[in-house]
């Protein structure tokens, strides 16, 4: 059964849990433009959500080499902002996190059914990111 829909998310996510997460409209281009404003609403989220590091500047970003996440204009707008990055090896076999653990568990509980519109997978979608626990989130960071 194939739904006639796709959706994309962009999560950022910790050891408690999702920090910020977005769907892109499906018209949109996942360019540096559109990342660095994601980038701002995550440092929103971050501050709201996650006081502490936010206080005590403790908190990093891991994203893969996309060419979003690499462009001068997304570099400038973390260094300006002072967010630290951990390095991701370009060429690198490793998988981000997302790719190993979130989408894998969000794919699993959606396969099989059948979505007739964008607004029915995303909603499916946000169901389970909301009830996953912190502790899938710790296990999933030690791994």
């Amino acid at each position: 059964m194939i739904s006639n829909v796709k959706s994309m998310i962009i999560t950022f996510y910790d050891v408690k849990g999702i920090v910020y997460k977005e769907f892109v409209q499906t018209c949109q281009t996942v360019n540096s433009v559109f990342y660095c404003d994601i980038l701002r609403r995550l440092r929103e989220n971050v501050q709201r959500r996650r006081p502490k590091l936010w206080q005590e500047q403790t908190w990093l970003l891991h994203h893969d080499k996309a060419p979003s996440h690499t462009s001068v204009l997304t570099q400038q707008f973390l260094g300006k902002n002072n967010m630290a990055v951990i390095p991701h090896t370009t060429y690198s076999p490793d998988l981000a996190p997302c790719d190993f653990f979130l989408f894998p568990k969000i794919k699993l509980k959606l396969k099989g059914r059948r979505f007739d519109i964008t607004e029915e997978i995303q909603a499916e979608s946000q169901r389970m990111l909301d009830t996953m626990i912190e502790k899938v989130f710790q296990e999933a960071i030690q791994k």
